[in-house]
């Protein structure tokens, strides 16, 4: 290799050592988006993003145009065939990395919001009438109605119940609501807030050993807590205890990210977890029919995406 093409590769490799880039990269790989969209899909600064663009245009590795007021940017498409391949080799072990997942699944955000956008100039009228809608009724009024479709004679457990917000919310829906969560402090909020609904019973307890007896629940519900067990296997086990045969199972909690800050400043034990873990952990406690869903991102929060996994419980037995 002639000197010049050693420099090449080495500018080259030097570019892509470099996290933020290739996260620009990643986004930026087969579509067009804005600085701002940018910003939005990767969580950074606006300073940050422009910076990191301005390195790779000039090591040729974007291209941007002007449309209007906007500046589109995308992965420059006259790539020479070495770049593309050095790309292509380094996108395969960064683009399941926990940061490239969580990008990744705000950038396809991104686009939807975009295809609203574009489709809102002809529903006009539909988005008056959401509008009012929220005004009268609230944001999540369709939500909130659809709790009836569970059934009456059903027991619930709220397992890590937290302030008793699910509980609360459940409680005019079904039979019964057992909440259960290991926090004095939380245990008393919980207890104020359903202290209106007879069929609520709040109970101290760990998730990895449930004050609850076998045979028990019609459902359990995980909302946003495995995150902080210890075990989360033998809490899945715990809930397959206590869950009828053909129980069901609704776990909700964020997609596997990085944010290591989390362990320090909320507690969090896990990093969120991948849709593999989940399944072999819901299968290996008892549970069928695994199913695993992303839920929609909302560019208006800055925690991790979300996902549910729904199962069905086996025979206890």
């Amino acid at each position: 290799m002639t000197s010049p093409a050693r420099a090449l590769v080495h500018d080259r490799l030097a570019t892509l050592a470099d996290a933020t880039r290739c996260r620009l990269l990643l986004a930026l790989d087969g579509r067009e988006l804005t600085v701002g969209e940018l910003c939005q899909a990767l969580q950074l600064p606006q300073s940050t993003v422009s910076r990191h663009l301005r390195v790779l245009a000039d090591a040729g590795w974007t291209a941007s145009r002007a449309e209007g007021a906007s500046r589109w940017y995308a992965i420059e498409p006259q790539l020479d065939e070495h770049a593309r391949d050095l790309w292509t080799l380094v996108r395969a072990s960064f683009e399941v990395t926990p940061s490239a997942l969580q990008d990744m699944a705000r950038v396809d955000a991104v686009i939807a919001a975009r295809r609203t956008r574009s489709e809102q100039f002809f529903a006009d009228a539909a988005g008056e009438w959401d509008a009012t809608r929220s005004s009268l009724f609230g944001a999540r009024s369709d939500l909130a109605a659809t709790l009836a479709l569970l059934d009456g004679t059903w027991t619930v457990g709220d397992l890590g119940c937290g302030t008793g917000v699910l509980s609360a919310a459940l409680a005019p829906m079904v039979h019964n609501v057992i909440a259960v969560d290991a926090s004095p402090a939380m245990l008393d909020s919980a207890r104020a807030r359903t202290s209106a609904f007879e069929n609520v019973d709040v109970r101290g307890g760990s998730l990895e050993c449930l004050p609850i007896d076998d045979n028990a629940l019609d459902v359990a519900i995980l909302m946003l807590v495995l995150h902080h067990v210890a075990e989360p296997m033998r809490a899945l086990r715990e809930a397959q205890r206590v869950l009828k045969p053909g129980g069901r199972l609704l776990v909700c909690d964020m997609r596997a990210h990085d944010r290591e800050d989390y362990r320090q400043t909320m507690g969090h034990v896990w990093l969120g977890f991948t849709q593999d873990t989940l399944t072999e952990w819901c299968e290996q406690a008892g549970f069928d029919g695994v199913r695993y869903t992303p839920l929609p991102v909302d560019m208006q929060v800055t925690g991790p995406a979300l996902f549910t996994v729904t199962a069905k419980a086996g025979d206890n037995c």
